[in-house]
C-alpha cells in the first residue's frame, strides 16, 4: 500500500473505549496536529475526532484518545498546520470550468502583448472550420506593452470567416470582430442598451469593444455547451478546487451548470459544497420555482442568494463612480439597472424571503446598493437577511459604516488587488485613492468580511488572497510596505473571512467555517503554519490534504 506523505499508517485498536456506558469509537481521529480551529473558544488543539462526516470532539491527544474504537482510523499529522477548509465566497464555476477544459475557448490569461494575444487566437483559428465561433477570455491590456484595448481590426487580421468574442479578464467588456458585429446587427447607428456601451472610433464606427449590457447583443448568438460538456468541465474545476484546499464555494453560474452539478452529486462526484446563486433579474415566479426545485438546505448543493449587477468594472472603466475617472474625465461609468427598477426589485425579492447579493464596484454603485438595502430594511423589516455587496472595491468614506448599520456582508476578493494595483491608483487619482479595496476600514467599522476569488477573473488559489490581505504588494514584491498599507488585515482576520465569514454569508456558520464539535469535518492541511510567517511565505505554502465531510478529496503525492 502506498505510503502517505505525512502521516502514520492507519491502526485499529483491540477494544472499543467506553464513555458513559456507550462505545465511543469514531470513524477517524486526527492527532499530533497544529490545528487552528478559528473558534475563539477553542483556539488551537492537537486532535479531532470525526464521525459520520462531522467533528464530534476537539482537544488534546489524550482527550481525543477516549474516542478511539476498534474501527477508528488514525492520522498522525506530525505537527502539520490544519485549518478549516477554504470557503470561496464568489466564484463562476461554469465559465471558469469551460476555460480550464478549453472547448473552443482560447485562454488569454497572462498575455503580455497584442501580438501574443493574436498568436494564441490564431492557433485556435487554424484548427477550427469556417463559421465556427471562436471565443475566449482573460486578456488584460494593462499587462501589454502597448497598453491599449484590442480592436476588431486586430481580430479581422486573424480571420474574417470565424465570428469571434474575447472577454476581458474582469468579464465586463469584450472585443469582437467585424463578422460578430455583423451577425449581431451592430453598426454605427446602433443604440446601446441601458447599462451598456458600444465603443466607437473618431469616425463613429464600432471599434469592436463592447461593455457590460451591450455584450449580450453578441453573446446570445454563441452556441451553449451540452450537459456532458458541462459535467466534464466541472469535474476538472472540482479537482482544481480540491488541490487548493477549497471545501465550499458560493457560485454564480447558469441553471444548466447547477443541473450538471446535481447530476455529479447523484453520481458521487461532487467533492465540495456548492451554494448556487440565482439571477436577480429573473421574474419572481421563476426564482421561487428554482428555489423550490434546487432546495435551500442540502449540505452539498443548494440554491442561495440572488445575484444582481449594479455596475461594471474598474479595469473596463465602467464602474459607476460619484466623480469621473481620474484618467477619463468624461466618464463616470455605468449603472446597469435603472434606480427605480433596482429599488422595486430589491423590495419585492426581500419581501419574498430571498437573500440578495449585488455586484457593486464603483463608489456610486455601492451607495446605490446600500440605499436599496436600507429601503428594504425600512419597508419589510426582515430579521437579519444577510444581504451582500459583492466586491465593494471603491467606497466613499460615508458608506463604510453602513455595512455594520444595515447588517450587509462585504463579500470582497483580496486577490483582485494583485492584478488591479497596476491601474487602480491611476483611475482613482490622488484625492480618492483612499477608496481602494478598503478591507480594514470595513472591518474596523464593524462590517463582516467574506473573502473569495471571483474565479476565473483571478486564479482559484485562496492563498493568493491571504497574501494580498496581509501585504497589499504584488506577488513579485512592492510597492514597499504595500499600497494603502492601512487597509491590510491581520492573517487571523483574513483566515476568518475566508472560512467563518464566508460561511456566515451563506447562512452556513452553524455547520461549517470552524473546526468545532458539531461542524462538518471540512479541513485543509498545509505545509506551513501561515499564521506564523512573513506574508511572502504564504505564496510558497502548499496544500497537503483536503478533506470534505471526513473524506479525503485531495492528497499531495
Amino acid at each position: 500500500m502506498k505510503q502517505r506523505l505525512f502521516w502514520l499508517a492507519v491502526v485499529c485498536l483491540a477494544g472499543a473505549v467506553s464513555l458513559g456506558g456507550q462505545t465511543a469509537g469514531v470513524d477517524l481521529v486526527l492527532k499530533n496536529g497544529n490545528i487552528y480551529t478559528v473558534d475563539p473558544r477553542l483556539g488551537r488543539v492537537e486532535a479531532l475526532a470525526i464521525a459520520q462526516g462531522k467533528i464530534v470532539a476537539a482537544g488534546t491527544n489524550d482527550e481525543i484518545q477516549h474516542w478511539v474504537g476498534p474501527q477508528t482510523k488514525i492520522i498522525n499529522l506530525k505537527g502539520r498546520f490544519v485549518m478549516p477548509g477554504f470557503n470561496d465566497a464568489h466564484t463562476h464555476f461554469g465559465s471558469g470550468s469551460l476555460g480550464l477544459l478549453g472547448f473552443s475557448r482560447v485562454n488569454l490569461v497572462g498575455t503580455r502583448s497584442r501580438s501574443e494575444f493574436q498568436e494564441r487566437i490564431r492557433a485556435r483559428v487554424e484548427q477550427r472550420p469556417a463559421e465556427e465561433w471562436i471565443t475566449g477570455a482573460g486578456w488584460d491590456e494593462s499587462l501589454w506593452k502597448e497598453n491599449r484595448v484590442p480592436t476588431r481590426a486586430d481580430l479581422d487580421a486573424l480571420s474574417t470567416q470565424h465570428p469571434m468574442l474575447f472577454s476581458r479578464v474582469d468579464g465586463h467588456s469584450v472585443v469582437v470582430n467585424s463578422l460578430a458585429l455583423a451577425k449581431a446587427g451592430i453598426a454605427r447607428d446602433t443604440v446601446p442598451p441601458w447599462g451598456g456601451d458600444i465603443v466607437k472610433d473618431g469616425s463613429g464606427e464600432p471599434t469592436g469593444w463592447l461593455k457590460d449590457n451591450a455584450i449580450d447583443l453578441v453573446e446570445r448568438l454563441i452556441p451553449t455547451p451540452t450537459r456532458e460538456e458541462r459535467k466534464q468541465a466541472l469535474e476538472r474545476v472540482l479537482a482544481e478546487a480540491a488541490r487548493y484546499g477549497i471545501t465550499s464555494v458560493q457560485d454564480n453560474s447558469s441553471w444548466e451548470d447547477f443541473l450538471a452539478l446535481k447530476e455529479l452529486k447523484e453520481e458521487g462526484k461532487l467533492t465540495l459544497r456548492v451554494t448556487e446563486w440565482l439571477p436577480f433579474l429573473e421574474p419572481l415566479e421563476e426564482l421561487e420555482r428554482k428555489r423550490q426545485e434546487g432546495g435551500t438546505t442540502d449540505p452539498w448543493l443548494k440554491t442561495g442568494a440572488l445575484k444582481g449587477v449594479t455596475d461594471g468594472s474598474g479595469g473596463s472603466r465602467s464602474a459607476a463612480m460619484l466623480e469621473p475617472f481620474a484618467d477619463d474625465p468624461n466618464n463616470r461609468g455605468l449603472l446597469l439597472i435603472e434606480l427605480k427598477r433596482l429599488k422595486k426589485m430589491v423590495l419585492e425579492r426581500d419581501a419574498a424571503g430571498f437573500q440578495i447579493a449585488l455586484h457593486a464596484i464603483g463608489d456610486r454603485a455601492n451607495r446605490v446598493a446600500l440605499d436599496a438595502f436600507a429601503a428594504a430594511q425600512k419597508t419589510n423589516n426582515r430579521r437579519n437577511p444577510r444581504h451582500k455587496i459583492e466586491h465593494a472595491q471603491f467606497l466613499d468614506r460615508d458608506e463604510v459604516p453602513r455595512f455594520k448599520q444595515l447588517g450587509v456582508v462585504a463579500s470582497m476578493q483580496p486577490s483582485h488587488l494583485l492584478s488591479d494595483m497596476r491601474w487602480a491608483p491611476k483611475i482613482l487619482g490622488a484625492e480618492r485613492e483612499y477608496e481602494g479595496y478598503p478591507w480594514n476600514s470595513v472591518a474596523k467599522a464593524g462590517g463582516l468580511l467574506a473573502f473569495g476569488t471571483d474565479f476565473p477573473v483571478e486564479p482559484l488559489n485562496p492563498l493568493r488572497g491571504l497574501y494580498a490581505s496581509v501585504s497589499r504588494e504584488f506577488e513579485e514584491g512592492g510597492p514597499l510596505g504595500g499600497w494603502l498599507p492601512e487597509e491590510k488585515v491581520s492573517i487571523a482576520d483574513a483566515i476568518r473571512a475566508y472560512t467563518w465569514g464566508s460561511a456566515y454569508a451563506e447562512f452556513e456558520d452553524h455547520r461549517k467555517g470552524t473546526l468545532a464539535p458539531g461542524k462538518f469535518a471540512d479541513l485543509v492541511v498545509l505545509t506551513q503554519d501561515i499564521t506564523e510567517m512573513p506574508g511572502s511565505e504564504i505564496l510558497r505554502t502548499e496544500v497537503l490534504l483536503t478533506m470534505v465531510g471526513g473524506k479525503i478529496v485531495y492528497e499531495k503525492q
